[in-house]
């Protein structure tokens, strides 16, 4: 009955002529074009007794919405870190299938409106058997491009320094990771790392991060990726001044929202270069490509019709769905391609005010303490102030009201050639 409703309301409404809503810059997900994927060195088929286990340890802690959960080692209290510095955003994301020259990161830092640039090891890889989008990282100089409560955390960057391995909030919540226990973490060898922190970085799709010595053995190519902070640049000119400068084959992207001037708009903006935030009902530009009615009753008819399935943190259906996995399923049904992480669907389209509203529209949140910022939830509008969604562990895929409270991010209408675009070539 449900179905049938939302589904008239659907054939009535697309109808209606939409305001003029300006076409996008696409933005693709960090990794999603040319990061290396590792091995899953038979990892399911491996015991844990036989991983090596780095480091050893127990007394997991906790703490407090708004703060990061870490959870103390010995070894952690003695491992050095450099004081947390100026924060800076991650705008630009190089990503190579091999090692970058070293050479790479000094030419990008020298272009003008480039803050910084900081070489880092890319890879996705298996944690307990689900590939993530991993980072190695030296602690001391990459805790500054994370997102806030994250970056300040002394005791989380220590215990990557120790060995361990820190996660985002929302899979180590979610996915019921041990904090102050151990995950299997496969590469060319499989190894046991200990869950020191959850803590978000808050660059696009990527849950995990551990320390560059770390990720040596599990196999990660060195430097293959640098990350630029460019908050006042002109970031459509900066990515071709820097794919001039790159190898052929490495991926250049930018992980922001651009704002009408073409410089990057705040951390956890909805939407393409439209210009317009949320609720203000100001267009402007050329209207970009929408759902013809056939996708959008496809698309709303595949979503509805998982109400009652379970979530799973990192599932993506056709039985089981996270928030962004089930929007990337119900899309895929309709032969649309979507990106999969909610910070990625954000950008999949223009901005759109409450008032401009319509079915298969996407609604976004901020729900991660750890990266108050960072869009870490989807749902998808069905009318009539419903929305589908897959809300977290131990709850099943529902329709409920729109939620509009403090955690609300805003909404975008999807463009299929935008959203194609982001999601660019995911590697795996």
């Amino acid at each position: 009955m449900t179905s049938r409703r939302v589904l008239t309301r659907v054939r009535a409404r697309h109808a209606l002529a939409r305001p003029a809503v300006p076409a996008a810059l696409a933005a693709l997900a960090v990794l999603g074009a040319g990061a290396a994927q590792l091995p899953a060195a038979q990892a399911a088929g491996q015991q844990a007794a036989g991983a090596r286990v780095i480091p050893g340890g127990a007394g997991a802690a906790s703490a407090a919405d708004g703060q990061v959960p870490i959870s103390v080692t010995a070894a952690a209290r003695k491992a050095a870190v450099a004081p947390v510095g100026k924060l800076m955003s991650v705008d630009i994301m190089i990503v190579s299938h091999s090692a970058l020259p070293a050479r790479a990161v000094a030419r990008v830092a020298r272009l003008p409106g480039v803050q910084a640039a900081r070489a880092v090891d890319a890879a996705r890889i298996q944690v307990n058997g689900k590939f993530v989008a991993m980072l190695g990282v030296d602690p001391s100089t990459f805790r500054d491009f994370a997102a806030g409560p994250t970056a300040r955390s002394s005791e989380l960057w220590r215990s990557v320094v120790a060995g361990g391995i820190a996660v985002s909030y929302t899979m180590g919540k979610q996915d019921n990771l041990p904090l102050g226990g151990t995950v299997k973490v496969a590469g060319k060898q499989l190894e046991s790392l200990r869950v020191g922190g959850f803590g978000t970085v808050g660059i696009g799709g990527v849950d995990a991060v551990i320390s560059d010595q770390v990720a040596r053995p599990l196999g990660f190519p060195v430097g293959n990726a640098i990350m630029v902070s460019a908050p006042h640049a002109q970031i459509a000119s900066l990515v071709r001044k820097i794919k001039a400068r790159m190898p052929h084959g490495a991926a250049v992207e930018p992980l922001v929202t651009t704002a009408a001037t073409g410089r990057p708009a705040a951390a956890g903006t909805v939407g393409d270069s439209s210009g317009a935030s949320v609720g203000s009902g100001t267009t402007s530009g050329q209207l970009g490509s929408t759902l013809s009615i056939t996708q959008l009753v496809a698309m709303l008819k595949a979503a509805v019709s998982r109400v009652g399935l379970p979530y799973v943190w990192g599932a993506a259906g056709p039985d089981s769905f996270d928030c962004s996995g089930l929007v990337q399923w119900a899309f895929a049904q309709a032969g649309i391609v979507m990106p999969r992480v909610a910070a990625d669907q954000a950008r999949t389209g223009p901005a759109i005010s409450l008032s401009q509203l319509q079915p298969g529209d996407l609604l976004f949140y901020h729900t991660d303490p750890t990266a108050p910022d960072y869009v870490s939830h989807v749902a998808i509008y069905l009318g009539k102030g419903l929305e589908v969604q897959a809300p977290e562990p131990g709850q099943d895929v529902q329709i409920v009201p729109v939620w509009l409270g403090s955690e609300f991010a805003g909404a975008v209408q999807v463009d299929p050639a935008i959203a194609a675009q982001v999601a660019g070539n995911p590697v795996g």
